[in-house]
């Protein structure tokens, strides 16, 4: 990794559109019709067996009959549920039942037991261990039919607990089927037609199994159900804030829209997670399946959008949602530290299958060896003051597995996130519903009216937001549009912007100031040949372009801690000339 930095200037000029913008804009709403409340009966099924119960949770409290045990998800159970359990299925010696008590065994750890750990926590007999193992196994069994599965074309069957279905069955999340992942790339590569829908299934998918790995490994580490569902959420979420074509919306339309507004999707994605719970009022449902709605929507939102601008009790441990103790949490959907998440993972792997690209990191190989490690950290210059904080580490080996996902990262950008005839079409795009703006109407909350731009600021309103605003405004009769559907229908005609070039800057970095300057200095340079028309600074677009390995001009590996095989508790750091990078 000799170069980790990389910056390109390109340019290209629009073709002069009329001006002509009148009266205003006429409200064009569809509204569906709600699904029936009442559904009819469901069939029995051939073999007489119960179907799968609906995803209401049942109460937990003083679990004693056999059919509470079976229609009871247990990773809401307490230790004495537990105990409850293994005296209804015959262990009723005390010195048994306190073995639970005394290790505070609840139910969301009984699918990680085996006979040696049975053996570890005091449990002699082989006799016992092994009918107690058949019991829990029959439990589990009966859990996974509160769990719905999807048939993902990246991971396979994937399945989700009841309060992510929950979630993903409501407004604020299907409305990320009709958002695309790569914006205008689809109108590059054909196959990129995927949406942040599946990318969000996926994201959810893999912080349960990052975070499940960690617990079932290292138990010390104590990480709850509770934890364990708030980690999914917040994959599932992450990206509920994305607007119409993903990164163009937030990355060029508001910055040129609204130039003042400092947004970006993580905001709203946790202004969309706040809008979703309290329209569906999953407050309560939320509770019922163990967590705390007061600390973990807070959680939740951190791990998305990042620690609050406000100091909590500790200000050298800046989240409220957990403790520091449990600060390898906030590594694992949007790692601020490193990069390293399983965000990435999945638009690695989805957007290399779509876009017909090779993936060379393997995300199943890095949760094999994932662990838990405390670092040290230097607080004060004295050295008075040493703060321990646990990070996800990897074994040393894998340091080329590493090297190979950034690499992977650097490909995606320079072949397709920045590919210069979809950076054009997303600049069109942008230039379209920039002349759309005034003259299209969304309606919000109470009926207020909002722009494209201000939708941002009421959720309703933003819900109702997406790719279909493009066919919205390409297909409108409204005359004021003209100019905006002149735009999309250059885009479907492949009549783009020309691309004049590109060049490499002298520095690395250029100040917005000489960013803003360039369509001036390229509209003054003398062509040879002179052109057929007079040429303006608005005639030309500028677009600068960084590519690194996501930490700017930082190597990300010098971030990631290790641990070897011959001490997994010790973390240790590995530099660029100990590695052979092909």
């Amino acid at each position: 990794m000799d170069s980790l930095l990389g910056c390109g200037v390109s340019a290209a000029a629009r073709e002069p559109v009329p001006r002509y913008l009148t009266s205003q804009p006429r409200v064009s709403e569809v509204a569906m019709q709600s699904a029936p409340l009442e559904q009819p009966a469901k069939r029995p099924r051939c073999d007489g067996s119960p179907r799968t119960p609906p995803s209401t949770p049942p109460a937990t409290a003083n679990l004693s009959a056999d059919d509470d045990f079976q229609n009871t998800d247990l990773r809401t159970w307490e230790p004495e549920d537990v105990c409850s359990f293994l005296e209804n299925r015959g262990f009723r010696e005390k010195k048994v039942l306190d073995i639970f008590r005394d290790n505070k065994i609840a139910g969301s750890f009984l699918p990680f037991l085996d006979e040696d750990r049975l053996e570890d926590l005091g449990v002699s007999s082989l006799e016992e261990r092994k009918k107690m193992i058949e019991c829990i196994q029959q439990l589990s069994q009966s859990r996974i039919d509160l769990m719905k599965v999807f048939n993902d074309p990246i991971h396979g069957h994937i399945e989700f607990h009841p309060l992510l279905i929950r979630i993903i069955d409501t407004p604020q999340f299907q409305r990320l089927r009709y958002i695309k992942q790569l914006g205008g790339g689809y109108y590059v590569f054909p196959g990129a037609s995927h949406n942040r829908f599946e990318h969000s299934l996926g994201v959810g998918y893999l912080a349960g199994c990052l975070v499940r790995a960690l617990a079932e490994k290292q138990p010390e580490l104590q990480i709850s159900e509770r934890d364990i569902l708030c980690v999914q959420i917040a994959g599932l979420c992450h990206d509920l804030g994305h607007g119409p074509f993903s990164h163009m919306f937030d990355g060029r339309f508001i910055p040129r829209a609204r130039p003042e507004k400092k947004w970006k999707h993580e905001q709203g994605s946790i202004e969309m997670f706040e809008h979703l719970v309290n329209s569906n009022e999953l407050k309560l449902v939320m509770k019922n399946y163990g967590l705390v709605p007061e600390e973990d929507i807070t959680f939740i939102k951190e791990q998305i959008m990042g620690p609050p601008i406000t100091p909590v009790k500790d200000s050298l441990w800046p989240y409220k949602g957990r403790p520091a103790t449990k600060s390898f949490l906030y590594e694992i959907v949007s790692n601020k530290r490193n990069g390293i998440d399983v965000d990435k993972w999945d638009y690695f792997a989805r957007d290399c299958h779509h876009l017909g690209i090779q993936n060379n990191f393997d995300y199943k190989r890095f949760i094999k060896f994932a662990r838990i490690c405390e670092v040290e950290y230097k607080v004060k210059e004295d050295k008075t003051y040493i703060r321990k904080v646990k990070h996800i580490c990897s074994r040393e080996k894998e340091v080329g597995n590493l090297y190979d996902m950034f690499h992977t990262r650097n490909c995606l950008h320079r072949r397709a996130y920045q590919h210069k005839i979809s950076n054009l079409i997303d600049i069109m795009i942008t230039d379209a519903f920039l002349k759309a703006d005034p003259y299209v109407e969304i309606t919000g909350t109470a009926g207020k009216k909002f722009r494209i731009s201000t939708a941002i600021d009421d959720m309703e309103a933003f819900t109702k937001l997406t790719d279909n605003i493009f066919l919205e405004v390409l297909h409108s009769t409204d005359p004021q549009l003209s100019e905006a559907q002149s735009i999309l229908r250059n885009i479907e005609c492949r009549n783009l912007y020309k691309y004049l070039g590109e060049t490499q800057p002298k520095r690395e970095k250029i100040r917005k100031e000489e960013y803003e300057r360039l369509p001036q200095e390229v509209a003054k340079a003398k062509p040879e040949k002179a052109p057929d028309v007079e040429l303006k600074a608005e005639d030309f677009i500028v677009d600068v372009i960084n590519v690194d390995y996501g930490m700017e001009d930082k190597n990300p590996i010098d971030r990631v801690h290790f641990y070897c095989k011959s001490n997994s508790k010790q973390a240790v750091r590995i530099n660029k000339e100990q590695v052979m990078v092909t």
